[in-house]
């Protein structure tokens, strides 16, 4: 078969045969008398080879080798394709996520392209004062795109910039919502709380909404940050406001945080402002007492309890001080009396 002939069924033009024969990646069998290249069923079937291996990425170097070298292995070059096609997903990957966010923002002009991406390139950068000076000026300088932000905001390890960001995310509202929502089901602990830190500082219903549903995650540090974010927001709520923004949920959240010993102090202090409220107090009190009537296994969680009823007015706190100050821990006994003598002499009535 000549030259045209196996361009033509081939789908490979003739000026590439003709590179093949100069590599030698494909030489004709024969000539005909007239000096044209002719091709047998074996040489046309060596060409289809050549095409399926460079259709997978080879070099025509690396097919040449894939077809002639008795000792070539293919699967350790199919490994490093893999791992090359990878690489170049995840550039193509991050040019795409680029692109769609300038999108996103809507630029006018190219100036504000070029603004958008230097901010990008800013919160991408590994001097944390360039990330953090990127975030306090994406409110600004230009429109930077609320996925970028999140997305910086959950992953960003440094104290400082995380502040930065969480503030940055704040200025978006609601629309910075839904992506932290995805945050707080994220596997990575790290990122759930990040995500549960950015919420409570967005002031909307629909993040109340979120960190009541958080209430209720398995991770405790999640829990936590919901629980007084939501304790303080109850506490400055009014009266009619305060069930509904779900204080009665947030009161067993507390207690289980001054049993574990975590953030123990902000927890009591929660409760103490929320327990300001009349309807409240006796809540808490009642929560705090049935607590160590369950009896906690650890005698520091028990003497957590007793502290924090120091601030929680009103009769059902004062009658568990009082049974307190015979308790078998001789620690818990002095507390629970200290506290009744500051009780007698604040109020002494």
């Amino acid at each position: 078969m000549l030259i045209g002939d196996v361009a033509r069924r081939s789908g490979v033009s003739a000026r590439m045969l003709r590179h093949y024969d100069s590599l030698g990646l494909v030489r004709p069998t024969g000539r005909t008398g007239s000096g044209y290249r002719e091709y047998s069923g074996e040489d046309i079937r060596r060409i289809f080879h050549v095409e399926s291996l460079r259709s997978l990425g080879l070099s025509l170097r690396e097919v040449a080798r894939a077809l002639d070298d008795p000792g070539f292995r293919p699967s350790e070059l199919v490994d490093d394709l893999v791992r090359q096609t990878q690489e170049r997903i995840a550039v193509e990957t991050a040019l795409l996520t680029r692109l769609r966010r300038i999108g996103a923002a809507e630029p006018a002009e190219w100036e504000d392209v070029l603004q958008i991406v230097a901010l990008l390139h800013a919160l991408g950068s590994e001097n944390p004062a360039s990330r953090q000076r990127a975030a306090l000026s994406s409110a600004e300088e230009a429109a930077v795109p609320v996925e970028a932000l999140v997305e910086a905001a959950l992953h960003e390890e440094d104290p400082n910039v995380a502040g930065a960001l969480r503030w940055a995310v704040a200025q978006s509202g609601e629309a910075a919502l839904e992506l932290l929502a995805e945050g707080l089901a994220s596997p990575v602990a790290e990122v759930r709380e990040r995500a549960v830190r950015s919420i409570a500082e967005i002031p909307h219903e629909r993040a109340v909404a979120l960190l009541e549903g958080a209430l209720r995650s398995p991770d405790s540090m999640v829990r936590g940050h919901a629980a007084l974010t939501l304790g303080a927001q109850a506490a400055q709520a009014t009266e009619g406001e305060c069930e509904e923004r779900g204080a009665a949920d947030v009161v067993p959240a507390l207690v289980e945080m001054i049993v574990e010993g975590r953030n123990d102090v902000d927890a009591a202090d929660a409760l103490s402002a929320l327990a300001r409220r009349p309807a409240s107090a006796d809540r808490i009190a009642t929560a705090l007492v049935g607590r160590l009537a369950d009896g906690p296994d650890d005698l520091p969680a028990r003497r957590r309890l007793t502290q924090a009823l120091a601030d929680v007015p009103g009769v059902t706190a004062a009658r568990a001080l009082a049974e307190l100050a015979h308790d078998e821990d001789p620690a818990v006994a002095l507390t629970a009396a200290y506290l009744l003598t500051l009780r007698e002499a604040r109020d002494p009535d």
